[in-house]
């Protein structure tokens, strides 16, 4: 009697608890996309629902770009197991135009999470094309690839590389970068486009590019510590660019000296 009157004192006391409030309820974690990308900040959950599930999984096995593809399902039943989970990148891919469109998904936790499965949100869009494809081409190819056609927007180069910079800086992105000083700078959308074969000089839209990063930079960080490597561009993407390149250059070879000779 005893028993069963504890155990009804149990139950009603939790209602109580639930009703006034004091009961603390289990959340979801429910996230979004800081920029207009509408990737970035997503949680793993949230991206799966959006695209679906992927189609592999891959994981760097060093600091180049060297990786092991496993299948979705070898991945949840082990290769899962013996690595952290958010060192696996989802992996999607399309056929558009007939271009071998590749996304990798890459994957942030927060620190400070100490449960087994950690929530992963989305911190890099590795985008990969097969054949290269030209600058051009890549607006039609990916629809989450939406440069600024001001002819002022921030753009750099080096002789691999096109960086673009887009919108307005996200202060809750600062939760996906992982540089040191991240809280002291701004961070903003970012395009980097990249070329193993060099970019060449002048720069066209007909450059080919092997891949896009969507990520979050710091325009501030480029002009500060990275001046050196980062040549700043006319945005190819804007009107300008293109009026540019069709006015006739001057010539910037030296003129061979013809020597004088007295009479």
């Amino acid at each position: 009697m005893l028993q069963r009157l504890s155990i009804h004192t149990l139950i009603s006391s939790l209602l109580l608890l639930s009703i006034i409030g004091i009961w603390a309820k289990p959340s979801a974690v429910h996230a979004e996309p800081y920029f207009e990308d509408g990737y970035l900040g997503l949680t793993q959950a949230e991206l799966h629902q959006k695209l679906g599930m992927p189609q592999a999984v891959r994981d760097r096995k060093s600091a180049l770009r060297i990786f092991t593809y496993h299948a979705i399902t070898d991945w949840e039943q082990y290769f899962r197991k013996l690595v952290s989970p958010e060192n696996g990148e989802d992996v999607y891919i399309f056929i558009r135009n007939g271009i071998e469109v590749r996304y990798s998904f890459s994957y942030a936790v927060d620190p400070n999470d100490e449960r087994e499965n950690r929530t992963l949100y989305v911190q890099l869009v590795d985008i990969e094309f097969s054949p290269t494809v030209s600058l051009a081409q890549i607006p039609t190819l990916v629809p989450e690839f939406h440069p600024s056609e001001d002819s002022a927007s921030p753009s750099f180069r080096s002789n691999i590389w096109v960086l673009l910079f887009k919108g307005a800086p996200s202060p809750k992105a600062r939760f996906i970068v992982k540089e040191a000083t991240r809280d002291k700078l701004d961070w903003t959308l970012a395009y980097q486009l990249f070329s193993l074969q060099g970019l060449p000089d002048p720069l066209t839209v007909n450059a080919l590019v092997d891949r896009v990063e969507i990520s979050a930079q710091s325009i501030d960080l480029v002009k500060q510590r990275q001046r050196h490597t980062h040549d700043p561009i006319l945005n190819p993407y804007s009107r300008e660019f293109a009026q540019h390149r069709l006015v006739p250059q001057p010539s910037t070879a030296k003129k061979i000296p013809v020597p004088k000779y007295a009479e």
